[in-house]
């Protein structure tokens, strides 16, 4: 019987990285450049390439391939370049500027010089409209149709591509807005419109209105790419399911892509988290660090207990987005990451970088500024005849002359200038790292370092030297592990409802009515995604009665149907309050805010691969002369898919296969492990 394959697609800055899991287990990596102009080039390519590999045609690949999941940037680029959609918002009269005054801080409250965010929808498009719910649900002054008519004939003048409709208390009472969206798509046919409260039903209005702003702004560009996506891979003869991954972590169909844009804000780097909890449950540890690093960034983020953390109120491009996401830090610090004179005379790295295009000096497609890919390289590192297992010459000449022109305007040697480099992005990696652990009261010293991306191997052993941490495990497959993540996560859908009435917690029966509500609703959505099995997890936000804030509280273990059901979903509020800040205060008034429930449609798990047995260790297949400790080093390079489970390899050496390398630096001790990754141990300081 012919293998049926399951294939992750991850559109990096750099390279898009595709993954295959055929039913037996088997997987195989391919790599394409990206290409910033329509990424689902880049993912055809990358699925020819695929095909290539598995010595299959495209189309016979294709046909044997039961679902293709896909992380893709084009929301993240378009909020990071300002270049979405023509957006307009409709909104209560004497409200529209509440997505310019924010919360009524800025980003740096100590610098009085710094100017005003523009907003991402200029004022003469921020069009008034006569209504006002108020919050208990009534109707304080009816829908004018007479200044909807107004606002939507300034839409047509404008020729506008998005309209978000943003009405005051919709989280309570949709109604006006529901007519205005409809009003909107009658007289403006092929205009995409989205409306606050099917994007998020609930209070605090900034947040509502700028992430309903957020989807009308790449909503257009989002719905274009997908249908491009659609079309290219029916061409090449796909006919099946196409999910993404959405920034939660789990995965939806691409029209709830489509209709939800602004979740899919970070799809890419949520892959790698959803690889981290993967490989968690495979045996690598509970307490894991991703540690994303590819061509324009490094992404990170926290598994605990072999759970991601989640969060709310994102910023994504100075844009406010508060829907349920993964908690990841990005840094622009990557591989493509270009070696400048600062303003002060001094070296920096980042955060401009070369991407795909030109890309590195080494790429010799017209870079001329020094990345850190090219310092790896001139550093001795990387294998100029080896890249992309030889797919790819590296210009290593090129590379050092560039470091020469950045050493001279330093007064310091090209191999100086390239350590620098190479010293600095580590350095700055470190930092990001601490902003996810020690600045949340996390120590990363108890944690494994999960390296993974095509340059993190190059960065992961000096990086966890800066933090004092102790382990670091890279995956074979590190450079397309986000793909691969993705293939690992479940359908989820996430619905929250604001219940923020006189205060308190309701009884019990009224706390089950609510929950059964949204049960019933999001169990109806996931099954017109598919037929299989599904699940719930109940969450809540609350706060005491004279908190200005909520946090969020989770309610799985809280048993539901017994009597006394209001008291333990208080006590479960109580008991996270003193997790995250020591104390709780049992005698003050506990208020329910949001009531939360995560759908979640189990997809048939991925099969695991026999692990390989009777392996010979890999002897060294060359060495090469590395720049280690300001020291030209020769170091043995080792074959990583040729490693025997069980093999030790002490550092300095290099291990590389066609995608990615690891360096391991003096004093670590690397162990292949027959499960899939590479699990270094470090000296320990001092």
């Amino acid at each position: 019987m012919s293998a049926t394959f399951r294939i992750g697609v991850d559109v990096g800055g750099t390279f898009t990285d595709v993954v295959c899991v055929a039913s037996d287990g088997v997987t195989t990596l391919a790599k394409a450049s990206s290409t910033p102009a329509d990424q689902s080039e880049g993912v055809v390519n990358g699925l020819a390439v695929l095909a290539e590999r598995l010595g299959l045609p495209l189309s016979g690949l294709l046909s044997r391939t039961e679902r293709i999941v896909h992380g893709t940037t084009v929301a993240t680029n378009a909020l990071l370049e300002r270049k979405g959609a023509k957006v307009a918002m409709l909104t209560t009269e004497g409200h529209r500027d509440v997505i310019e005054m924010r919360e009524g801080l800025k980003p740096d409250r100590y610098n009085l010089r710094m100017p005003a965010a523009p907003a991402l929808v200029p004022r003469r498009l921020r069009l008034p409209v006569v209504e006002r719910i108020r919050p208990d649900g009534s109707v304080e002054v009816p829908l004018d149709r007479a200044s909807l008519d107004a606002a939507i004939a300034t839409l047509k003048a404008e020729g506008v591509e998005a309209v978000a409709v943003c009405f005051l208390h919709a989280w309570r009472d949709d109604t006006h807005e529901r007519a205005a969206a409809e009003a909107v798509r009658a007289a403006l046919p092929g205009v995409f419109v989205t409306t606050s409260a099917e994007v998020l039903p609930q209070i605090k209005e900034f947040e509502r209105f700028s992430t309903a702003c957020v989807n009308a702004y790449v909503g257009p560009i989002v719905s274009r790419y997908l249908a491009r996506l659609r079309g290219r891979l029916a061409e090449a003869g796909y006919t099946g399911p196409v999910f993404v991954i959405l920034s939660h972590g789990g995965v939806a169909p691409v029209e709830e892509a489509a209709r939800l844009a602004a979740g899919t804000a970070l799809s890419g780097p949520a892959g790698g988290v959803a690889a981290g909890v993967a490989l968690a449950e495979r045996g690598l540890g509970k307490d894991l660090i991703t540690f994303d690093v590819g061509g324009t960034s490094t992404d990170i983020a926290l598994v605990q207990d072999g759970e991601a953390a989640l969060g709310r109120g994102r910023t994504v491009g100075g844009e406010r987005i508060a829907l349920e996401s993964l908690d990841i830090v990005t840094l622009g610090a990557g591989g493509g990451s270009i070696g400048h004179v600062g303003a002060g005379g001094t070296l920096q790295v980042g955060p401009r970088s070369a991407g795909a295009v030109p890309g590195p000096v080494a790429y010799g497609q017209g870079g001329t500024e020094p990345a850190v890919t090219d310092a790896n390289l001139v550093l001795g590192y990387l294998d100029p005849d080896n890249f992309l297992g030889g797919a790819r010459k590296l210009d290593r000449d090129g590379a050092f002359a560039a470091f020469g022109r950045l050493g001279a305007s330093l007064g310091i040697a090209p191999m100086a200038a390239a350590e620098g480099v190479h010293h600095l992005a580590n350095v700055r990696m470190a930092d990001g790292i601490r902003v996810a652990t020690v600045r949340r009261g996390v120590d990363p010293r108890d944690f494994t370092l999960l390296a993974f991306g095509g340059a993190a191997g190059l960065h992961a052993s000096a990086v966890a030297r800066e933090l004092g941490m102790r382990r670091v495990a890279v995956p074979v497959f590190a450079a397309g592990l986000s793909a691969w993540g993705m293939l690992h996560t479940d359908l989820r859908y996430e619905m929250a409802r604001s219940e923020l009435g006189t205060g308190g917690v309701p009884a019990d029966d009224a706390l089950r009515t609510i929950w059964a509500g949204l049960e019933a609703e999001g169990r109806a959505r996931v099954a017109s995604w598919f037929g299989g099995e599904v699940e719930t997890k109940r969450a809540a936000d609350m706060r005491y009665g004279e908190q200005v804030f909520e946090i969020a509280v989770p309610l799985e273990a809280v048993e539901w149907e017994a009597p006394g059901l209001a008291g333990r979903v208080i006590e479960a509020f109580h008991g996270r309050h003193e997790s995250l800040f020591t104390y709780a205060l049992h005698e003050e008034e506990v208020v329910l805010v949001n009531a939360r429930l995560a759908v979640i449609g189990r997809l048939p798990p991925m099969p695991v691969p026999e692990a390989a047995a009777g392996r010979h260790e890999a002897a060294p297949m060359a060495t090469r002369r590395a720049r280690l400790a300001a020291q030209d080093t020769e170091v043995p390079v080792y074959d990583f898919g040729a490693l025997a489970p069980g093999q030790m390899i002490s550092g300095p050496a290099i291990v590389e296969s066609d995608t990615t390398t690891v360096l391991l630096l003096a004093g670590d001790e690397a162990e292949m492990d027959g499960r899939g990754w590479l699990a270094v141990s470090l000296p320990q300081a001092g």
